[in-house]
């Protein structure tokens, strides 16, 4: 079954972009899919950001946090380290700051390299300890440690891991069972990467959103998050789909879209005027140019 996708098959090939998997799904139907190597559990490296959001949105419902809690309501971190006078601490940080990714650092905490090479286990603590470059809440600057502390401030908050949360909120009512999602050295799910799923899963996680956090008559995720966590919550200065703006652990993307998207090609892409949700996961770097097949070739055959 590719003969839908023939004109995006054949883009992607003739520039040598390595996609292993994409599925087409409109009015809640499956309209084409193609997996040449199988769609198997792969992982998701950023979009785990955006089920992350969902996590903060049930949290919300729940009256367990709150937006503007910060960092410094959860983590009492006395600092050694002396802060710009004329930049707030990171402990007054706030939830809708981390969200929207205007934390105020030129240079974002917990790359992956970093990651892997700090010696400091508790990552929240070393966060911290970094002062800001700026003042919050003014500018996007795209960081996966932002991300990571929105997990820390969850499991501070709930008692549970984000991972173990979602299990019965999110994960299981969608069919997603046996969830792997990586984590720090102190047990914190990463948040910000790590979490393993399917194409096919990845696809059914789009639908969910397409239908504003509905699954199977039950209302799993507040309608009115879905809808705040996916529109513009703040400019961001990047080329092509990069500057259409980001909201809460989404990217808005051209032609109305907006996407869950992780580092070498995984997207999850809404297009809720025309009812349809493109999955993809790819090995690629270049990210815009799978963008680029999916506006060219698949847009043009949505009805």
């Amino acid at each position: 079954m590719s003969e839908q996708l023939k004109g995006f098959i054949d883009k992607i090939t003739a520039e040598e972009l390595l996609v292993h998997s994409v599925r087409v799904q409109q009015n809640g139907l499956l309209l084409d899919e193609w997996h040449p190597d199988g769609d198997r559990r792969r992982v998701q490296h950023s979009v785990s950001k955006s089920f992350t959001c969902m996590a903060v949105g049930l949290a919300v419902q729940e009256g367990i946090i709150r937006l503007d809690d910060t960092l410094g309501d959860y983590f009492p971190y006395d600092q050694v380290q002396l802060y710009p006078t004329q930049f707030p601490s990171p402990r007054e940080l706030t939830l809708r700051d981390l969200l929207r990714m205007t934390s105020g650092h030129d240079s974002p905490p917990l790359w992956a390299d970093e990651r892997a090479s700090l010696q400091e286990k508790d990552w929240g603590k070393h966060y911290m300890s970094l002062p800001l470059d700026r003042r919050p809440g003014e500018q996007f600057t795209y960081s996966s440690g932002d991300t990571f502390m929105i997990s820390a401030m969850l499991q501070e908050a709930i008692g549970q891991t984000v991972k173990d949360y979602l299990i019965p909120r999110l994960f299981e009512p969608l069919g997603m069972l046996d969830i792997e999602w990586e984590t720090s050295p102190l047990g914190v799910t990463l948040g910000c990467a790590g979490l393993w799923l399917s194409n096919e899963e990845l696809s059914r996680f789009g639908q969910f959103l397409l239908q504003e956090g509905r699954w199977n008559n039950q209302q799993l995720v507040p309608a009115e998050w879905i809808r705040a966590a996916t529109r513009k919550q703040i400019e961001t200065s990047g080329d092509g789909d990069w500057g259409q703006g980001y909201g809460y652990q989404f990217w808005m993307c051209s032609h109305d879209a907006y996407r869950a998207d992780g580092a070498h090609g995984q997207f999850c892409i809404v297009l809720p005027y025309k009812e349809t949700v493109i999955s993809i996961n790819s090995e690629e770097e270049n990210m815009q140019g799978i963008l680029n097949a999916v506006w060219e070739q698949i847009l043009p055959i949505l009805a």
